[in-house]
């Protein structure tokens, strides 16, 4: 019987051993590493071809981009909505000339003083809208220095203010100049960032444009970003959509009942972004609607509302050094258990270059080493091997953000039909 007893014992702990195996191995990593495929394998061809992969390059599909700006006029096409171009997010003379021409806008968002002087200079038919106040020796700094290319800013430019202290200071800037300024209000429609949140502080600054001939009324902005970044907790985002709208329509109708005279042309009420364009029809207040990365599709914008559209923007590197992983000393035991652990980690890509607001995409499976950590100079990537990269191929990043990683790497390589066809350069940094 004792023996018996002990037999089944040693089954059981046989089978409790087989089956803590097979959940470890059901845990265990799968191999996610494969080469280029598809448009990848082909960027990767054009750029060597192009003598463009030897240090990191941003990279733009120009049929993708236009397949998304195509996609966005739609959007505003037969309502009665205009379309502004977030200048910030597509931060390129040539970016910014070929969504305008797919989508037919000539309007544009700008927000600081050395883009504006560019945009007033290099194309002078733009009509501009300050996406945040400037201060107001900014303010005065352009309008002393006039471009020469006839930008007109009293017709051309809605310079936006937050609050009567500051209306109140470009008041005197347009005295000093004897220059007529458009003005356009910010209002707050929930994202507290700023702007006017009461109906008393904006009557007081519409008496004071009212009363002043050299300033002109243009229309409002009111952001409303908020109503898709935060938690959708019990429908906090479309209650905050709806709120927004609601707050927007309560300015215009304080607008509405002021002394302010009606002009010949529609105000400006411009709202939205890249995450809530498509939340506005044209049945609000608002009658404009601002869009930047929705036009390349960066990964901080892969939401339900932009899910037909495309990434037409990467970052692409070549890859310097290849070899098996190696943690460095001091973690050198626990790299040896990732190795044998995970097939991931068991090749070392060491690429030109690194830690952008971006995340490898080609090819698949490599990711970053939590033993190793970032560099700017030279990222460690690793991966099962199965990728089969070799010293001087390519390896493509996807922005997480178009803003700022636009600029971060000089002039942008335009990929169209399988090849390079021109390279766009990009705003200064400085702006």
């Amino acid at each position: 019987m004792k023996r018996q007893g002990l037999t089944r014992r040693r089954v059981v702990a046989a089978g409790a051993l087989a089956a803590t195996g097979a959940v470890l191995l059901a845990a265990r990593p799968a191999d996610r590493g494969a080469p280029h495929t598809g448009d990848f394998a082909a960027m990767a061809q054009a750029l060597k071809a192009a003598g463009l992969a030897l240090q990191p390059t941003l990279v733009v599909d120009r049929a993708r981009l236009r397949a998304n700006a195509a996609k966005v006029r739609a959007h505003v096409q037969g309502r009665p909505l205009a379309l502004r171009l977030v200048n910030k997010s597509l931060p390129c003379l040539g970016l910014l000339d070929e969504v305008g021409a797919a989508t037919g806008s000539t309007r544009q968002m700008v927000f600081s003083l050395p883009y504006l002087a560019l945009i007033a200079q290099e194309r002078p038919h733009t009509d501009v809208l300050l996406g945040k106040p400037l201060p107001a020796a900014a303010a005065a700094a352009f309008l002393a220095a006039p471009p020469a290319s006839g930008f007109d800013p009293a017709r051309q430019l809605q310079w936006l203010v937050d609050t009567p202290r500051r209306l109140a200071q470009y008041r005197e800037i347009a005295r000093g100049r004897g220059q007529p300024m458009r003005i356009n209000i910010e209002i707050d429609v929930g994202l507290h960032r700023g702007g006017v949140a009461d109906a008393d502080t904006l009557r007081a600054m519409l008496q004071m444009v009212h009363q002043e001939p050299l300033l002109r009324f243009a229309g409002f902005m009111g952001y409303d970003a908020h109503t898709q970044k935060i938690p959708d907790i019990a429908g906090a985002r479309a209650r905050a959509h709806h709120d927004a709208l609601a707050a927007y329509q309560g300015f215009v109708d304080v607008l509405r009942a002021s002394p302010l005279p009606s002009p010949s042309g529609p105000w400006t009420f411009n709202t939205a972004g890249s995450p809530t364009f498509r939340l506005h029809d044209g049945s609000g207040a608002a009658n404009e609607v601002a869009v930047g990365s929705a036009m390349v599709l960066p990964s901080d914008f892969d939401t339900p509302l932009l899910a037909d559209l495309e990434p037409a923007a990467w970052i692409a590197t070549p890859v310097l050094k290849v070899g098996a992983f190696a943690a460095p000393d001091g973690v050198g035991a626990l790299g040896r258990l990732a190795r044998a652990w995970d097939a991931n980690e068991r090749t070392a890509y060491f690429i030109h270059g690194g830690n952008w607001l971006a995340d490898p995409v080609s090819p698949p499976g490599l990711g970053i080493s939590m033993l190793m950590g970032l560099s700017s100079n030279q990222q460690l990537l690793v991966g099962s091997g199965a990728q089969a990269l070799q010293p001087d191929d390519v390896v493509f990043f996807r922005p997480r953000q178009s803003e700022a990683v636009l600029q971060q790497l000089g002039d942008i390589a335009v990929y169209e039909g399988g090849r390079i066809v021109g390279q766009w350069p990009v705003f200064p940094a400085r702006g």
